[in-house]
């Protein structure tokens, strides 16, 4: 394929110049396209998890599986804030009260660390998935030293689904069970095409709130 040509002649081209890169993956099912495609340009690019504490079991049980498998340098990231105090005044835990502060505690606080280490970081995010995204280019500069490079921007849902199929990747062990797109826990449900526009919509139903903050807070449009 064109697309997997040029994503390896762009992380090669950043190689050439001296630049140090990194992955982030969530470990679903429609990550682990650029997983397996960035394998095997280069397997030794560190492939962050953002470990929350909130993950389903399942998520890790696949995330190890799909690490071997492979053979990925995947690491941990973990919040700096321990989980029982990531807590309101009240003792409920922030994601019931204050969602935006839990990601920040436990996705955007343990990245940036590595945005001021590394040079790029290379995100799966695609237009199609939803408004927000559609607006991103295929470079963005971040608050930090690295830039964001988003090799799956143009890929659609059926490319993904079409790649998975001819490598035969497992899929999540969620998928089966209605979950199109898996985060933590608490604040995941299954998707409900009657009353949900897009995949995103099954994160955080019910609130303001489509994203993380990764791609809205650590990218300069």
């Amino acid at each position: 394929m064109d697309e997997i040509n040029q994503i390896a002649s762009d992380i090669r081209r950043y190689q050439e110049n001296g630049m140090r890169l990194f992955t982030s993956s969530s470990f679903q099912t429609h990550s682990t396209v650029l997983l397996h495609i960035i394998s095997r340009i280069d397997p030794t690019i560190p492939v962050f998890f953002l470990n929350t504490g909130f993950h389903f079991p399942e998520t890790i049980q696949y995330k190890n599986e799909i690490s071997q498998q492979f053979g990925l340098n995947t690491i941990d990231l973990r919040a700096a804030t321990p989980k029982l105090m990531q807590v309101d005044d009240h003792g409920r835990f922030l994601f019931t009260s204050d969602p935006d502060y839990c990601c920040y505690l436990n996705k955007i606080q343990p990245l940036e660390p590595m945005l001021d280490t590394y040079d790029v970081w290379i995100n799966g995010v695609r237009a199609d998935q939803n408004a927000n995204r559609a607006t991103f280019k295929k470079e963005a500069p971040t608050a930090h030293r690295a830039v964001r490079y988003h090799p799956m921007l143009g890929w659609s849902g059926k490319m993904i689904y079409a790649y998975i199929r001819e490598h035969q990747i497992p899929h999540h062990p969620l998928d089966a069970k209605g979950y199109t797109s898996i985060g933590c826990e608490p604040c995941t449900r299954k998707l409900s095409p009657e009353i949900m526009a897009d995949e995103r919509q099954a994160r955080w139903y019910g609130m303001s709130k489509t994203e993380c903050g990764l791609h809205t807070e650590l990218i300069k449009k």
